[in-house]
């Protein structure tokens, strides 16, 4: 039996709380932290849990009862509490982002390797079918080489979000929607392709000014082999229609499904290939399905790592290369010029001070909230099915 810890009451800490009670037989909830006490005991109350309650993380650093650790803090400090956890030898599953920066995701990795514990990064959606279909369907080659990537993390968050404490600042939330909301995306788009190797982008605040973060930031990314990525991060779109490209030599794929795919008449201009089609839309629907999906999926994922001595999917190496390129974005956004990947250590924008230090503030937070009275279940994106659309 794995006995897991929860640091950090908040609104996703219901998702990992889901995803433990999805497994009564591998693993049990015994302790609960949080700066705010009543968060945690509300919580608990909630999912009929019975577990200790703490406010403080550190008070459970010595404990011999706990083998696994969910980390779902603000950003500013998932290092701190990951290296203090692995380095008394817990294993990690860390809220994405990863980090504020490089130089902490370092230090997370140096604290797993150096105690044997395994570190996962929360990337959820790679645990969503449509999403796992991509990877596959990228893989096998069937589209051909990846020419273009089309990222589109579109999100709607309104004034009031930024009210939050943490919320809006660069020194505790790390940043805006690049690194709070296209993490997912961003994530998707390495695990797909890589790592780019430079970075050009525009960011912006146009509809929060409570907050010093970006609300809006466009990038584009290009490949050592010449593919180009377009990366929009967003917490402006209505609707957050969330989609990801990829146009391949042979046909064009994306998430929620869409396919098409184009052959050459003898002047050049295209023609439908719906054999190829048909054949990219069999081997999508012949992809079994996830047994568990987004956290459950990924905490049967570590759950399962821990008990094979294995590796999971998502590692604390997947988690930095998104911050990587999260960093390049905005390092490329406040000197607005061309970056080139990778960032090395002596790179100024390494280092979280250094990000900072250098940070477009758009505006100044107005507010500073404990918590939202009566919070509701947050959202966490979309489930890439695709919609039927009804005319009325």
């Amino acid at each position: 039996m794995i006995r897991a810890a929860i640091i950090g009451l908040g609104g996703i800490s219901s998702a990992h709380i889901r995803g433990y009670l999805a497994f009564p037989e591998r693993c049990k909830i015994v302790a609960l932290a949080d700066i705010v006490p009543e968060k945690a005991a509300a919580q608990a109350e909630k999912f009929g849990i019975t577990a200790e309650i703490f406010n403080s993380h550190k008070a459970l650093l010595e404990r011999t009862d706990i083998d696994l650790v969910s980390v779902c803090t603000p950003p500013y400090c998932h290092a701190e509490i990951a290296v203090d956890f692995l380095t008394h030898g817990k294993n990690v599953i860390g809220e994405k982002p990863m980090a504020a920066s490089l130089e902490e995701c370092d230090r997370m990795i140096a604290a797993a390797e150096k105690s044997g514990k395994i570190l996962s990064v929360v990337a959820q959606n790679r645990f969503r079918d449509p999403i796992m279909a991509m990877k596959k369907m990228i893989d096998s080659g069937k589209i051909g080489k990846v020419l273009h990537a089309q990222i589109d993390s579109f999100w709607w968050r309104g004034h009031s979000y930024y009210d939050l404490w943490w919320r809006g600042l660069w020194e505790k939330e790390n940043g805006g929607c690049t690194l709070n909301h296209a993490v997912h995306h961003i994530d998707m788009l390495c695990w797909m392709m890589g790592s780019p190797a430079k970075v050009q982008a525009l960011l912006s605040n146009l509809a929060h000014d409570n907050s010093e973060v970006e609300d809006l930031s466009v990038a584009i990314a290009q490949f050592e082999n010449g593919a180009v990525a377009q990366i929009t991060s967003s917490v402006v779109h209505h609707g957050e229609e969330q989609q990801i490209i990829f146009q391949g030599e042979k046909a064009r794929i994306s998430a929620p499904w869409k396919v098409w795919a184009s052959t050459s008449l003898p002047n050049g201009f295209p023609v439908k290939n719906e054999e190829l089609e048909k054949e990219l839309t069999a081997f999508r629907d012949g992809i079994p399905r996830l047994a568990h999906t987004e956290h459950e999926g990924q905490i049967d994922d570590v759950l399962t790592a821990i008990g094979t001595n294995g590796k999971p999917l998502i590692t604390g190496a997947s988690g930095r290369a998104t911050i990587e390129l999260i960093t390049a974005i905005y390092k490329a956004g406040f000197e607005r010029r061309t970056i080139d990947l990778p960032i090395r250590e002596d790179d100024v924008y390494y280092a979280k001070k250094g990000i900072q230090e250098n940070a477009i503030r758009f505006h100044e937070k107005t507010a500073s909230l404990d918590y939202f009275q009566g919070e509701s279940e947050i959202t966490t994106g979309s489930d890439y099915e695709r919609k039927e659309e009804t005319s009325k």
